[in-house]
C-alpha cells in the first residue's frame, strides 16, 4: 500500500454493528493521505462505491471495506490500512496500530474481532446486509462454481440449502458401515472426536437433516445412524474457506479439510488434511499418516436418489 498524493478514501461499514459504528466515529486518516468519507452500507445500497463492491464480490457481512480510489481493502486488510495511514492519536487508532500494523498479529486478532461483531449483531437480532444476494442462491453454488449448472437434479436438491435462512432438507437412506482393524484400535479417538461411528454393520438406516444457519453461510449436517445396538448421532458443520475448499467441523472442533468437485458424473470430496478449529483459526493437525486420508463420492442414480 502506498499513497503519493491526497485522494478520496471511503470507509464502508455496517451501521448496525456497534464496533463498526464506533470505528467510523473515531477513525481519522492523516490529512496528507486524503479526505475520509463514511458510507453506512445499509443506508447507501446504491452508492457507486457499493455498486463496485458488489461487482468485485466482496461480502460486507464478512468485514468492513476501505476504498482508496485504486484498491479495495476488505476485513483484515481494511484494518491494516487504518493502522498504516490512520492518525497517531485517539485510543481506537492507537489500539488499531498495535493490533494490525503487523500482518501476523492482525491475522491472529481479526477472527476474534469478527466473531464479537457477529455475536453483537445476533444479540440485536439484526439481519445480515447480504449485499451480494447470497440468501437467494444455494450455499454450494459458489462451492461448485462453474460446474454447478452441470449437476443433475438430485444433487441440486441435495445441496439446495441457502445461507442466512432456516432452510431444512431431509435425506433418508441406508449405509453399510465397516471399519478396519486399525480403526477399531482408534475407536476411542473417533468417539472423542464425535465423528464417524467406528462400527461394523450393514444396511444401517440413516437420517440426515441438512439445516441452514440464519446467522452464517455454514451448513449443519445432523446425521442419525440407527444401529441395532442403538442410535448414534454424528453432527458437523460445513464451512466454506474459499471457492471449492471447505472444512467439515464436528462438535469437538476437530475438522476435515476437503475440496468439492463434480467430475466423471459424480461429486468427489478430496482430502486436504485435518484441522482443529480454535479461537476462529483452523490449526493444521498432522494426522493423515496415523488415520489415513478421507475420501467420499456421491453418485446420482436417478432424479431423487444417489449412492
Amino acid at each position: 500500500m502506498s499513497m503519493t498524493e491526497p485522494r478520496e478514501i471511503y470507509f464502508v461499514y455496517d451501521g448496525e454493528c456497534p464496533l463498526c459504528r464506533k470505528a467510523s466515529m473515531v477513525l481519522k486518516i492523516k490529512q496528507k493521505y486524503g479526505q475520509l468519507y463514511l458510507l453506512n452500507a445499509r443506508d447507501n445500497k446504491h452508492h457507486p462505491v457499493l455498486n463496485e463492491i458488489n461487482k468485485m464480490g466482496y461480502d460486507l457481512d464478512e468485514g468492513m471495506i476501505i476504498y482508496d480510489g485504486d484498491q479495495f481493502y476488505h476485513g483484515n486488510g481494511a484494518l491494516q490500512f487504518m493502522a498504516r495511514f490512520g492518525e497517531n492519536r485517539g485510543l481506537f487508532n492507537l489500539m488499531n496500530k498495535l493490533c494490525y500494523r503487523s500482518e501476523i498479529v492482525g491475522n491472529i486478532v481479526y477472527p476474534w474481532m469478527r466473531g464479537i461483531r457477529n455475536w453483537l449483531l445476533r444479540r440485536k437480532n439484526v439481519a445480515r446486509i447480504d449485499n451480494l444476494g447470497l440468501k437467494d442462491q444455494p450455499i454450494f453454488k459458489s462451492i461448485f462454481g462453474t460446474t454447478w449448472d452441470d449437476l443433475p437434479p438430485v444433487m441440486k436438491k441435495h445441496y439446495a440449502n441457502r445461507p442466512y435462512t432456516e432452510d431444512v432438507h431431509v435425506i433418508e437412506g441406508h449405509l453399510d458401515v465397516s471399519c478396519s482393524g486399525l480403526i477399531k484400535w482408534l475407536a476411542p479417538f473417533f468417539l472423542l472426536m464425535l465423528g464417524i461411528p467406528p462400527a461394523n454393520e450393514k444396511n444401517v438406516p440413516v437420517t440426515i437433516k441438512l439445516e441452514s444457519d440464519k446467522n452464517t453461510k455454514s451448513l449443519h449436517f445432523n446425521r442419525v445412524f440407527r444401529f441395532k445396538s442403538g442410535d448414534y448421532a454424528f453432527k458437523s458443520q460445513i464451512i466454506q474457506i474459499k471457492d471449492n475448499k471447505v472444512i467439515e467441523v464436528t462438535h469437538s472442533r476437530f475438522g476435515w479439510k476437503m475440496r468439492y468437485l463434480w467430475e466423471d458424473g459424480r461429486v468427489k470430496l478430496q482430502h486436504q488434511g485435518y484441522v482443529l478449529y480454535a479461537f476462529g483459526h483452523y490449526i493444521p493437525m498432522p494426522l493423515t499418516l496415523l488415520i489415513g486420508q478421507a475420501y467420499a463420492e456421491e453418485v446420482p442414480t436417478d432424479d431423487d436418489r444417489f449412492d
